[in-house]
């Protein structure tokens, strides 16, 4: 088991549970044989509640993905359109359904699943398409906080931070409030709530809000977690945007996870055969699952990158010395137990090369010039040098054109780690940008100065020099092999929402009001109250569980930082972390990137 599930107090597989049993009782509904039609966006997370074999129990014989057109002919009672709730889906459906040949007998009925909640915008518009009643069932289904490990819960909402900060559009602090009463109806209500930032407010207003309009929804359950911490991303704008150095944090980077999926170049995975000098290389892409179920995986994942190697060579020592035994098995029990040790053996052999090679792949770049020079720049910002005048590896960057979001997530940082640029550091950084890349981007840029990220400074102050000072975000003696600080995950910076967390536990906020009124939104404390008979008393050397819960998105850095804290000896808290998505610096600045066509002419 994956250490840092230590005391593993926190189980989450009542909540996969209760995702199943209600999409079973869904799917009984649709008596018959079905077909699911599936929003593409959904498949991934939904993957994580059901496999294929819960479906295929309720009768489910074919999936397709939606796509305008016919529906491809499949030979069943009903079609079941799984989606989220959003008007361009709706055209579509409305296309599948129009097409659908009314004059075949037996007629197959439709049905709709909106994930996670039914809309009523979306039903007009069926309507006014004259389909709304082709549909038997209309539900929702409450795909509110997906389980993605044993301490990870994740909306997989990826417009949450620029619906919170660009369009004042709060659907998605709904939803995570229904997502934390749900939560509180299985493992207890949460006794006491901290949090900081406008959004986590809003969340904190909803939940008090619901448990007095729901007075049933009070339970006598006890209580598994202690606290829960509420942070908006905006509160810590910098952390996204540095690139992650742990292990798991750089498959991210380079090849990107998606819901617990990567996948990677073909050529490093293939089997070698002898002298056959490579003529039939694989070219699809190898697709591997990554969580804590493998355990080699759940000891390198939060691991900073330059302290794998030495883990992997022992790993494949002792592996070797392990299948060496079979040449000292001399008796028939001995001989028997090296055969049923075996299924684990190979299994730990062949995850060991595949991380090999996952981490050959990685070598490859962060041992690159350029992944060197992008890393100096970003510590220099991040340890206060240089950051109010023009930057020269940037402005060679631009010059040689180098990808827009790798520039975007430099001066972004730049103005963050400056508390916004001088105007005329800006302007020249919007003109060389907007010149080389296309004048398109200009919304783009207006974007990330609304959400904070490239802003000119207001007041002629910088606070950042005293908010890292004050929370320690700049370590210079980081150790990455034996860490003792969370710095180690990117190499000499602490993650300041991280710090905010540990901080919290030990010595409390109080001890940081001057830097809390420095960074956005309002800093609050909440109790909910417990029924008699459900107050704990804590045993000794028992440790409290904090649910942390990032509005707007969370690094897989920032997740390897809170486990590192879990494991701590004397840090006395377990951290369970939810989101509302797994984001990286690229994934997130896409988010907020607007697609402008250039003029045809």
């Amino acid at each position: 088991m994956a250490a840092h599930l230590s005391s593993g107090r926190v189980n989450l597989t009542a909540l996969r549970e209760a995702g199943r049993r209600e999409l079973r009782e869904f799917l009984d509904k649709c008596a018959g044989s079905k077909a699911i039609v599936w929003d593409e966006y959904l498949t991934g997370p939904f993957g994580l509640i059901a496999q294929y074999s819960l479906l295929k129990e309720h009768e489910v014989e074919k999936m397709f993905t939606l796509k305008p057109g016919r529906l491809p002919p499949a030979d069943v009672k009903n079609i079941i359109f799984f989606v989220r709730p959003k008007l361009e889906l709706m055209d579509i459906i409305t296309d599948n359904v129009l097409r659908e040949d009314r004059g075949r007998s037996p007629q197959r009925d439709f049905h709709i699943l909106f994930v996670p909640r039914r809309s009523l915008l979306c039903e007009q518009w069926l309507k006014e398409q004259g389909v709304l009643g082709s549909f038997i069932h209309r539900e929702q289904y409450s795909l509110d906080l997906i389980p993605f490990d044993g301490d990870l819960l994740s909306m997989e909402s990826e417009s949450a931070f620029k619906e919170c900060y660009l369009e004042s559009d709060q659907t998605s602090l709904y939803h995570a409030a229904k997502g934390l009463m749900t939560l509180q109806a299985l493992y207890g209500t949460i006794p006491q709530i901290f949090g900081k930032g406008d959004c986590a407010r809003h969340v904190a207003n909803m939940m008090i809000r619901m448990k007095r309009e729901f007075p049933g929804s009070q339970n006598s359950i006890f209580p598994v977690f202690d606290t829960l911490l509420l942070l908006d991303r905006n509160v810590d704008l910098l952390t996204p945007l540095a690139t992650q150095l742990t292990y798991e944090g750089l498959i991210d980077e380079i090849y990107g996870i998606q819901n617990t999926y990567v996948k990677l170049p073909p050529e490093k995975f293939a089997p070698k055969k002898q002298g056959e000098g490579g003529k039939d290389l694989p070219t699809e892409p190898k697709k591997l699952q990554l969580n804590s179920a493998e355990e080699l995986y759940a000891e390198i994942r939060d691991k900073n990158f330059n302290a794998v190697g030495s883990v992997l060579s022992k790993k494949a020592k002792i592996i070797s010395a392990a299948f060496e035994e079979r040449h000292h098995a001399k008796t028939v029990g001995e001989i028997k137990q090296f055969v049923s040790q075996l299924p684990h053996m190979q299994a730990a052999r062949s995850s060991l090369a595949n991380h090999t090679s996952i981490a050959e792949l990685i070598k490859d770049i962060t041992t690159s010039e350029d992944f060197f020079d992008n890393l100096t720049v970003e510590q220099e910002f991040m340890s206060g040098i240089d950051t109010d005048k023009v930057n020269n590896y940037i402005e060679d960057c631009i010059a040689q054109k180098h990808p827009l979001i790798k520039i975007l997530r430099l001066v972004c940082l730049q103005s963050v780690c400056n508390s916004g640029l001088k105007q005329k550091v800006l302007d020249y950084y919007k003109r060389e940008i907007l010149q080389t890349y296309g004048y398109e981007h200009i919304l783009t840029l207006n974007n990330l100065e609304k959400a904070g990220l490239l802003k000119p400074q207001t007041g002629g102050r910088n606070n950042y020099p005293t908010i890292r000072k004050t929370l320690r975000l700049w370590m210079d003696d980081v150790n990455e092999q034996n860490p003792n600080d969370i710095s180690y995950v990117y190499s000499g910076y602490a993650p300041l929402s991280v710090r905010l967390a540990q901080l919290l536990a030990r010595p409390g906020w109080r001890s940081i009001e001057e830097v809390l009124k420095m960074l956005p939104g309002p800093h609050f404390e909440e109790r909910q109250q417990l029924p008699t008979g459900l107050q704990k008393k804590r045993q000794h050397g028992e440790n409290r569980v904090t649910l942390v819960f990032f509005l707007g998105g969370v690094t897989y850095a920032e997740i390897a930082a809170l486990r590192f804290l879990s494991q701590m000896e004397d840090g006395g808290t377990e951290y369970v972390i939810a989101t509302t998505k797994l984001i990286n610096g690229t994934t997130w600045i896409k988010s907020l990137m607007e697609k402008l066509e250039p003029a045809p002419f």
